[in-house]
C-alpha cells in the first residue's frame, strides 16, 4: 500500500508509528499531510515518514487515504478529498479513524462506489499493543479488508464487527486507556505514600496492569476467576477488594464507559 494519513495528530500519529516500527521498509511508502506543509514535513521527519504540500498533493502520491482528522474538521476537509479524488486517473481508497463519522456520512460525502472502511481504534497502536474495530463500507472487497487488516494487525489486535456496535468498542478500546492511565497513577500515588520511590512507583503499577491483561488474553479464563486466584483468604488482596468495592470502585467504571458511550451516540447524531 501507498498510505497518506491526513492528520498525525495524537491518533494519526500512534497508528504510523506502530505501523512504521513494524514494517520499516514501508516508511518510504507513508505519506503525511497537515495543516501546512511545513508542519506536515516537521512531523514526517520526526517519524521517518514523507511530507506532502497538501490534500491534492497526498492523494496524487496514494492509493489508501487515511482521514485521522478531528470530527468537526470533516466539514472542510472532507470536500477536498471528494475534489482530489475525482482528479485523479487512480484508483482511491479510504480509512476514517474519527469517532462520530459514520459510513453514511463519508458514503454521501465522497465520490460515488468509492471503497470505505471505518475504524476505531486507540493510542496504543503506537507502541503495537492497539486494539481496534474494523467497519466495512458497501464497497468494501476482501482486498481492502486484509490491507486494513495488515495495516492495523501492525499496531496490535483488529476484530472486523458491525457498525452498530461502533459506540461499545469506543467505551471498551477507544477510550478506555484514559481510564487505565488513571488507575495506574492511583495505584502509583498510593504506594509513592507508603515510601516508594515515584519512578518506581509507576513502574510497577504499569507492569502489573499490563501482566494482568495479558492473564486475561492468553488464559482465556474469567476476570472474576483470575481475581479470586489472587485473594488469599484473610490476605492482603481481598481487603483491599473489599474497600474498593465499598468505594464503588466497578461501579464507577461502569457509569463512566455508559457516558462514554452515550458521548459518541451523540456525536453521531442518535441522541
Amino acid at each position: 500500500m501507498k498510505l497518506g494519513f491526513i492528520g498525525a495528530g495524537n491518533m494519526g500519529g500512534a497508528i504510523i508509528r506502530g505501523y512504521v516500527k513494524k514494517n520499516p521498509d514501508q516508511a518510504q511508502n507513508v505519506y503525511i499531510s497537515e495543516a501546512t506543509p511545513e508542519m506536515a514535513k516537521k512531523v514526517a521527519e520526526a517519524i521517518g515518514v514523507n511530507g506532502t504540500d497538501g490534500v491534492d498533493d497526498l492523494v496524487s502520491k496514494v492509493d489508501t487515504i487515511v482521514l485521522a482528522i478531528k470530527p468537526n474538521m470533516f466539514g472542510k476537509v472532507l470536500p477536498q478529498v471528494k475534489a482530489a479524488i475525482e482528479a485523479s486517473d487512480d484508483e482511491k481508497r479510504v480509512i476514517s479513524i474519527a469517532a462520530g463519522i459514520t459510513l453514511d456520512y463519508l458514503k454521501n460525502g465522497l465520490p460515488e462506489g468509492l471503497k470505505i472502511i471505518r475504524v476505531m481504534p486507540n493510542t496504543p497502536a503506537m507502541v503495537n499493543e492497539g486494539m481496534t474495530a474494523l467497519f466495512l463500507g458497501e464497497t468494501a472487497d476482501e482486498a481492502f479488508q486484509n490491507d486494513a487488516l495488515a495495516l492495523f494487525e501492525s499496531c496490535g489486535k483488529v476484530e472486523v464487527l458491525n457498525e452498530s456496535l461502533i459506540h461499545a468498542v469506543i467505551g471498551a478500546s477507544g477510550s478506555s486507556p484514559a481510564y487505565t492511565y488513571m488507575f495506574i497513577e492511583a495505584i502509583a500515588d498510593a504506594v509513592v505514600a507508603e515510601g516508594m520511590p515515584r519512578a518506581q512507583a509507576y513502574k510497577f503499577a504499569a507492569q502489573a496492569v499490563l501482566g494482568a491483561a495479558k492473564m486475561v488474553l492468553e488464559t482465556g479464563k474469567h476476570p472474576g476467576a483470575l481475581k479470586d486466584d489472587v485473594c488469599s483468604p484473610a490476605g492482603t488482596t481481598i481487603e483491599a477488594v473489599i474497600s474498593m468495592e465499598q468505594m464503588g470502585l466497578r461501579a464507577a467504571v461502569m457509569q463512566g464507559v455508559r457516558d462514554c458511550c452515550d458521548k459518541s451516540r451523540e456525536m453521531s447524531g442518535e441522541k
